[in-house]
């Protein structure tokens, strides 16, 4: 039944109260991208492994990333959960927002590097983690 299921990754950047998630094919595509309760992170996890055959868990390695692996892999024993650097990603991140969602009406006239997104982008933030990991592989585990 695993080999019916799109090969995924599942990239996850870990936060306090809240994490992004992406589950990326292996050629960095998006195949879905959401922002969940920290507390529902392994739950939320168990579901898209039902629903792709994950080969990685890609989390990224600073606020709340020890508890985030934690939570993962008692999740999705079996599953290798490897640290990416998250040097950055939020910038690059809010970069591929606005990539995707250009901004309408009179916020056209305001440069994307003076604005901030209208809704949490941490999604956006696993993407760019997910797509590190697939460009140079894992850090050393947690």
């Amino acid at each position: 039944m695993t080999s019916e299921l799109p090969r995924a990754i599942l990239a996850v950047d870990p936060g306090r109260d809240k994490c992004g998630l992406a589950v990326v094919d292996p050629e960095g595509r998006p195949l879905r991208q959401e922002v969940v309760a920290s507390d529902a992170l392994g739950a939320r996890a168990r579901e898209l492994a039902r629903c792709y055959h994950l080969m990685a868990v890609v989390v990224g390695d600073r606020t709340a990333a020890d508890a985030a692996a934690e939570a993962l892999e008692s999740a999705l024993p079996g599953i290798e959960t490897a640290a990416v650097d998250e040097h950055r990603s939020t910038e690059e991140a809010r970069r591929l927002y606005f990539r995707d969602h250009p901004p309408r009406g009179w916020r056209r006239l305001i440069p994307v590097t003076m604005q901030t997104p209208p809704r949490p982008y941490d999604d956006y933030v696993a993407v760019i983690l997910a797509r590190r990991y697939l460009k140079k592989g894992p850090e050393p585990a947690f």
